[in-house]
Order: C-alpha cells, then sequence, then structure tokens
C-alpha cells in the first residue's frame, strides 16, 4: 500500500510539474527573438492543393535570413515536393549551396476521415514529427492549416517543455477561412505564439488574433 501511495504522489507531482511547464512555455518571450543575431532556421508545414500554394507565396516574399527552411510534407502528397523545389531553385544563386531540406512524416487525418480514426492517425503522425522536430530544432514552425501541422506544433511545444529550446508557433489561417477556424486553427488558437487571420470577422469571434489584412 505503502508503494503504490509514494508512486501515486510522485506521479502526480511529475503531471504538475509538466502542466506548469507546459503553461510556461505557452506564455510569450519576448527574449526569445529568432533572427535578432542572425539568420533563423524555419521548419514550414507544407499541407496540399490551397495550402500549398499560401504557404510557398509566404516563404517567397521571406528574406534570405531564414535559412536553413525545413519543408516537412505528408508521406501521400505526390504534387508539393516539386513544386518546393521549384521555388528554392529560383531563390538559389549559381553556385550557391541550397539551404533547404525536405521532409516527410504520416498525414495526420484525410479529408472527411472520422474523428475515432483521426485520433489514431495524429498520435501515428506525431511518433515521426517528434523525432524529426527534436533533431531539427527549429526557431520557429511555420503553418497555415494543413492536419499535419498539428503534431508537429505539439512536438515544437515538447522542446520547450523539456526545456531544450523555446520555439515560436506561427500559425497563418487559409485565405478560404471567413466566417470560422480551421480544425486546425481551433487546436492551434492557444497554443500558437502568433495566430494570423486574412478576414476581420475571423478576428472578431477569435480576439487573440492578429488581422493585417490578406497575407498570402
Amino acid at each position: 500500500m505503502d508503494f503504490w501511495c509514494g508512486a501515486g504522489a510522485a506521479l502526480l507531482a511529475l503531471v504538475c510539474i509538466f502542466i506548469a511547464r507546459f503553461f510556461l512555455v505557452l506564455r510569450r518571450n519576448e527574449e526569445h527573438k529568432p533572427g535578432k543575431q542572425g539568420s533563423a532556421s524555419v521548419l514550414v508545414v507544407v499541407g496540399s492543393g490551397g495550402h500549398t500554394t499560401e504557404i510557398l507565396r509566404l516563404m517567397d516574399s521571406l528574406s534570405a535570413s531564414y535559412a536553413p527552411r525545413h519543408y516537412v510534407i505528408a508521406n501521400t502528397d505526390r504534387m508539393s515536393e516539386e513544386k518546393v523545389r521549384i521555388l528554392e531553385a529560383a531563390r538559389t544563386e549559381e553556385n550557391t549551396e541550397p539551404q533547404y531540406t525536405i521532409h516527410r512524416i504520416p498525414r495526420s487525418r484525410e479529408v472527411c476521415q472520422s474523428w475515432s480514426s483521426s485520433l489514431v492517425s495524429t498520435i501515428h503522425s506525431l511518433l515521426y514529427s517528434m523525432p524529426l522536430v527534436f533533431q531539427l530544432k527549429p526557431d520557429l514552425v511555420l503553418c497555415n492549416g494543413p492536419g499535419t501541422c498539428v503534431p508537429l506544433c505539439i512536438s515544437a511545444l515538447m522542446l520547450g517543455i523539456f526545456g531544450m529550446k523555446k520555439v515560436l508557433i506561427i500559425y497563418i489561417e487559409s485565405i478560404c477561412r471567413v466566417e470560422t477556424l480551421s480544425l486546425s486553427g481551433k487546436i492551434l488558437y492557444n497554443l500558437s505564439d502568433y495566430f494570423f487571420v486574412q478576414w476581420s470577422t475571423l478576428q472578431k469571434k477569435y480576439p487573440k488574433a492578429i488581422y493585417l489584412g490578406r497575407l498570402v
């Protein structure tokens, strides 16, 4: 009985420490500013279709100081990788080493996939996302709504919870979202450091969101 009481107390203490660290990481710390003293490595979550078009437009507008750039694509996406390579080829000067990498992880949720199976596939994706994020240790994660971004952002939060590195999470809701947030947006609304929407109607509903007009 004493053993189980002691084990329960230890487990409770660990849970409390984890929760405290979680909320500490969620608080914005102005001292953590990627690029403040040079380049900033960025992990870019590439969705598919319209998500890919929007995120690559955004990447095309960023300066070269965002490097290296790590693109993460769902393993069932057959078109986005070529678009990434075309963009990066246009950015890379002759005789200059490319400053980007491309990685694939399992998709966390397919279109119209049921909630129950989505939970299983998201956990499966998280098992691949966490080792990748812990290896790359980006300064920031940039995403715009594909389901694949959720396990990657959770992995980035875990880096901070474990005290390894504070990673900024920047979420930009897709331009097609006018009245309501996407499922990914609803999940990451309170987990991201900066949450952008592209319609004023959304900013009124979600006061934490930042509205600067159209971004992509």
